[in-house]
Order: C-alpha cells, then sequence, then structure tokens
C-alpha cells in the first residue's frame, strides 16, 4: 500500500512537469517496446526546445525507430526558464523528473538544454540508462567537474554523450557583413541567466577561433527596463549596424518574467537594426536573420545517436558531437521594414525565405 500511495504522489506532482504521449504510465505496460523519456528544460512548444524535440524524434524514425510502433515515448517539461526559474523551482522540477524517470525505466534518455542536464543527467551518471544530450551550451568538461560524466569529448567512457550547440558565431558575422558591407559594429545583448552565461561564454571561445571583419562588444543586461534602453542606445549609434540578441531571460521592477517571444516581439516593433538571430526559430518571429543555428537538425543528430544506441551501441562508445549545421534563413519582410536589399546570390542560397513578421 505504501508503494502504491509514492507512486500516485510522484503522478500528481508530474502535473506540473509532464505531458505524455501514446503509451501507458508504467513500463511493463509496452513490453517488447523500447522506452524512450525526453526531458526538456523548457515549457512545451518553446521556440528553442521543441525544434529539437522534433529533430530527436525524425533521427529516429530514419533510422527505424517510429513511436507507437517499435518504442513509446514519455516527455517531460520543467518549465525552468518562464515559470520554474528559481534553485529551489528548477530542483523540485528535478526531482520529480527523476521519479519519473525511475518510474518508467528508460531505455534512453535525453535531455534537452543545459537546465535538464545538469539537475537530472548528472544524478544518473554511471546507471544502466543510456542518456544523450542536445542544446548544451555549457561546457561539457566545466560540467564534468561538477560530476565526472566523460573522459574525453571523443571517448566519454561513462553513459551519457550528446550534441553541444556550438553557435556558428564566427560564420554569422561574416554572413551579416557580406550583406551589409558598410558594417562597422555588431554589439551583443546578453542576460545574466545561466544560458545567458554560457553563451556569453561560447561567443568568446569561437571569437578566439576565427577572424571576424568588423568591431565586436557586449552589453550584459539585467532587467527588462535596461534592454529597452539598450535598444533605445543602438537605435542612436550609428557606429553600431547590427545587433545579436541574445537576452532571453528578464525580468522588469514588478517581477514579471519576459522570455524569448515578448523580448523578440518587441525588438522587432522597436529595434531600427538587423539582428542577427541565435537560432532558425527567432526569424520566423521576425528577426532580420542570417547563418543561425538550425534546432531541428540539431535534435536529428541526437535522435541519430539514439537510434545507434537503441541498436547496441553504448553512450560512452559515441563521441560527444558538436552542432554540425547551421540554416542560412532571412525574414526578407524585415529586410524592406529595415530598407536592407539582400544580395540574389544569398538569397537563392538561403535555406529558408520567410516572407511575413508574425504580428
Amino acid at each position: 500500500m505504501k508503494t502504491k500511495i509514492i507512486s500516485m504522489g510522484v503522478i500528481l506532482s508530474a502535473i506540473f512537469c509532464i505531458s505524455f504521449s501514446v503509451g501507458a504510465l508504467f513500463a511493463n505496460d509496452n513490453a517488447g517496446m523500447y522506452r524512450i523519456f525526453i526531458l526538456h528544460s523548457y515549457e512545451k512548444g518553446h521556440v528553442c526546445g521543441q525544434p529539437q524535440h522534433d529533430g530527436v524524434v525524425a533521427g529516429l524514425k530514419e533510422q527505424g525507430f517510429i513511436e507507437g510502433k517499435n518504442f513509446v515515448l514519455k516527455t517531460c517539461y520543467m518549465d525552468t526558464k518562464r515559470k520554474n526559474n528559481t534553485a529551489e523551482l528548477i530542483s523540485r522540477q528535478a526531482r520529480i523528473a527523476l521519479s519519473l524517470i525511475k518510474e518508467f525505466q528508460p531505455h534512453l534518455l535525453v535531455t534537452i538544454d543545459d537546465n535538464a542536464f545538469r539537475t537530472v543527467a548528472l544524478e544518473l551518471v554511471d546507471t544502466p540508462i543510456d542518456i544523450i544530450f542536445s542544446g548544451m551550451n555549457g561546457q561539457p568538461e566545466d560540467y564534468n567537474l561538477q560530476t565526472r560524466f566523460m573522459e574525453s569529448r571523443k571517448h566519454p567512457g561513462h553513459n551519457i554523450t550528446g550534441v553541444y550547440e556550438k553557435l556558428h558565431f564566427v560564420e554569422a558575422i561574416r554572413v551579416q557583413h557580406k550583406i551589409l558591407p558598410d558594417l562597422q559594429k555588431v554589439r551583443m545583448l546578453v542576460d545574466q541567466s545561466p544560458t545567458g552565461r554560457a553563451i556569453d561564454r561560447q561567443v568568446k571561445l569561437e571569437l578566439s577561433k576565427g577572424k571576424i571583419p568588423v568591431m565586436f562588444d557586449k552589453r550584459i543586461v539585467r532587467s527588462w527596463e535596461e534592454y529597452k534602453r539598450e535598444i533605445e542606445s543602438v537605435n542612436s549609434d550609428a557606429e553600431i549596424g547590427t545587433i545579436y540578441a541574445v537576452a532571453l531571460l528578464l525580468k522588469d521592477t514588478q517581477g514579471e518574467i519576459f522570455t524569448a517571444p515578448e523580448i523578440l516581439r518587441w525588438t522587432v516593433q522597436n529595434c531600427k537594426k538587423p539582428a542577427i538571430a541565435l537560432n532558425y526559430s527567432f526569424v520566423d518571429m521576425g528577426l532580420f536573420g542570417g547563418a543561425a543555428i538550425d534546432f531541428n537538425a540539431m535534435g536529428m543528430q541526437a535522435g541519430d545517436m539514439g537510434a545507434e544506441i537503441l541498436h547496441g551501441s553504448k553512450a560512452g562508445a559515441i563521441g560527444v558531437e558538436n552542432a554540425e549545421r547551421y540554416a542560412l534563413v532571412f525574414n526578407v519582410a524585415r529586410a524592406r521594414q529595415l530598407g536592407i536589399t539582400i544580395p540574389d546570390d544569398i538569397l537563392l542560397a538561403a535555406d529558408e525565405v520567410i516572407k511575413e513578421i508574425p504580428q
């Protein structure tokens, strides 16, 4: 009786965390099928998380693993960006996720974004569960100092591997300069969240390995009000030709939380300069674009790894990979709004051209 009470408590707690796909709650209800658990740091439908999730499922499908046919999928949304964004609340979500993972007994766990990896995957090092991370902004070596989960990126050696979210920032700047040959300076606007700090470090690392043809600086923004002031400053500074918009989690003085959709919508409405988009989805939301992370392709890389594991490999035998692909994507409606003409050869090379700005 005690065991049943504990299980029901986990189920009731999980309504704040989990959205189930087709499949029953307990592992033995799907005998003979693989069990895959995808754990998001984000809320359901997030512009960074959902494309990765879809990519994982697509990557598995390409290798013959189809949901409902030979595997059952469970998905948990920790919602650590918008709602559960304090250390205490993130820890609570991690405990819920760990209970659900223990209940489900997956053959494969996929974590999307750093919070899920840091608080859950690292608690499962050297357990029988094979784990793949996707969309990691922090350096794997830094997490390895927290809990040893790999011997090296090339040969992890434990039960975890995954896809590091390379920003392709140097290439993004070069593409922007081809479109705007008079571009003098790019300014990065970044927040103080753990993801913001990780992106800041990623940019520094990528710049240390590649040269860019323009000046670059950054502003760390600590509030929604400060962000709006920074945009006003950018608008009045003739030297700054483009911003790199990666301030994605801000609070105002009243404690209201602003995440990517609200921040980027306001930016499109108020910024008079083009913005290099962190990822493909942000261009769909109205940013000018250029070379951006392809989150769907990154998820597919993780899905390919998952298929390799389900075919019999161990996660520790599969090397950690960088996100290989960036997408060349432009919002031509935003370009017209800004009075920018994108050269035909660049447009023809684009992976996608978006023709409207969402209202």
